[in-house]
């Protein structure tokens, strides 16, 4: 068709009662059809590139994280729009595995999960077996203890490890290396008491596997400097860096608000301002006895969430160091029965002092040659004893502790036999990694790594 620039024309369907039905129709003046036809086209490009959505797998990898997660991003260019946290890739099954083991052997299984932490774990799991027993005043004060010895250690560990690490996800593998190594010192600590760096098992209902070794106290004050100056140096070397200042103000921000109605606990809603510490608010293992102080912050972002665990690491401190005092205390009381590493029934006591030997663990000989050489009685009670259990009372409780990563929950239930009829734990990873959709939409892809890494979630509490 041949027209002047002032001739209209029209372009339609290919039929007239097409029309009818609402086909598309275009009026064009003048230029050439060619033209037309491609701006139409344009136009109806940039509408889908609008209203598309495009949908990024993050994972499952191991982004700032101990363990295995999977992140499902929608974007807009570099803007996050929602984020979907997929968990389960571990596929532990640690809770129903407890159904078919003796309320001891759960131990094994408990400390397990949050393997950075496992302390906590294990200590919660036996507070509330003691209490489906009745027997938590009975348990010695020194058990008691070191129990808040390892747990504040491991809180040293745990959070010197989500320093280092997130920092290393940002490029700074030096930090990395400095948390390592003052972790080491703990893990050697922690080496010296139960024959493993990790997977310990070394709590136990009515109080520990073994006593701890005499040179442990002086161990332990001895690496406290080396520790601490760890902690100062990634303080030095993180606090005031203004290129992790500028990745780490503002970023990831979550309310006090919002992070209450997401059930938001541990470092990430002190930063907010709400001094959640159960140690404080529901105390246990005689910790309103210590002088500590819960560090709090004005907002929660990734950078004051940093700042609550350098925080913390040093409080931590201040209370291993009273709880030595108390350990020296104890142990210079003799027989007294303070100065006992378990409870005195001995239907519920393990009924071997274990050793460590050059396999990490082992029965000490003595028992040995008591139970193989001397007495049939006793050899019947340990034999029970281990393969068979102890009976708990029918009933359930629920205990809580401050764990590393916030608050962690036990709900044991008993049908009064020798094994649980059922163990939930409320892990606190598994509970703060709902708040990191709210944290990340409308942020930057890039800003959700050190987001996620400030959450600090180890997957396996996550998927136990």
């Amino acid at each position: 068709m041949s027209t002047a620039s002032s001739t209209q024309f029209h372009a339609t369907g290919p039929a007239t009662d097409a029309l009818a039905e609402g086909a598309p129709q275009w009026t064009a003046e003048g230029g050439d059809w060619d033209e037309i036809a491609a701006e139409i086209a344009a136009r109806d490009e940039q509408d889908r590139l609008e209203h598309d959505r495009i949908v990024v797998n993050m994972g499952p990898v191991h982004p700032s994280t101990h363990g295995v997660l999977r992140l499902v991003l929608e974007t807009d260019g570099e803007k996050v729009t929602e984020v979907r946290v997929g968990t389960g890739y571990l596929h532990t099954g640690i809770e129903k595995n407890m159904e078919y083991r003796t309320w001891t052997q759960g131990e094994t299984f408990v400390t397990r999960m949050d393997y950075v932490a496992p302390f906590f774990q294990e200590v919660g799991y036996a507070l509330a077996v003691e209490k489906l027993l009745g027997i938590t005043d009975d348990v010695p004060e020194k058990a008691t203890v070191v129990r808040v010895i390892l747990m504040e250690l491991n809180r040293i560990a745990s959070h010197v490890i989500a320093i280092g690490t997130g920092g290393n996800e940002l490029g700074g593998t030096t930090l990395m290396t400095i948390a390592f190594r003052c972790r080491e010192n703990i893990l050697r600590a922690f080496e010296m008491v139960s024959g493993l760096r990790m997977n310990h098992a070394y709590v136990r209902p009515g109080g520990l596997a073994q006593d701890v070794p005499a040179e442990f106290s002086e161990f332990v004050r001895s690496v406290m400097p080396d520790i601490k100056n760890d902690i100062k140096e990634l303080g030095e070397l993180l606090l005031e860096n203004p290129l992790l200042k500028s990745r780490f103000i503002g970023v990831g921000e979550i309310t006090l608000a919002a992070g209450m109605a997401l059930g938001l606990t541990g470092p990430c809603i002190k930063a907010a301002g709400y001094p959640l510490d159960l140690r404080k608010t529901r105390p246990y293992c005689g910790y309103e006895t210590y002088d500590f102080d819960v560090p709090v912050y004005d907002r929660s972002d990734c950078y004051n969430r940093l700042r609550v665990r350098f925080d913390e690491c040093y409080q931590s401190l201040k209370i291993v160091s009273q709880a030595l005092d108390r350990l020296d205390e104890i142990t210079a009381r003799g027989d007294d029965p303070s100065n006992s590493h378990m409870v005195a029934d001995p239907t519920i006591a393990w009924p071997a002092q274990m050793a460590i030997a050059t396999d990490g663990q082992g029965q000490s000989l003595e028992h040995v040659r008591e139970i193989m050489g001397t007495s049939m009685e006793s050899l019947i009670h340990h034999f029970k004893l281990v393969t068979q259990g102890f009976r708990v009372p029918a009933g359930q409780v629920y205990q809580t502790v401050e764990h590393a990563k916030g608050v962690m929950g036990v709900h044991a239930v008993s049908d009064g036999g020798t094994r649980p009829y059922r163990v939930h734990f409320r892990d606190p990873s598994y509970s703060n990694l709902q708040s990191l959709a709210m944290m990340g939409e409308g942020g930057m892809i890039a800003d959700l790594v050190p987001s996620l890494a400030s959450i600090d979630p180890v997957l396996g509490g996550v998927d136990r």
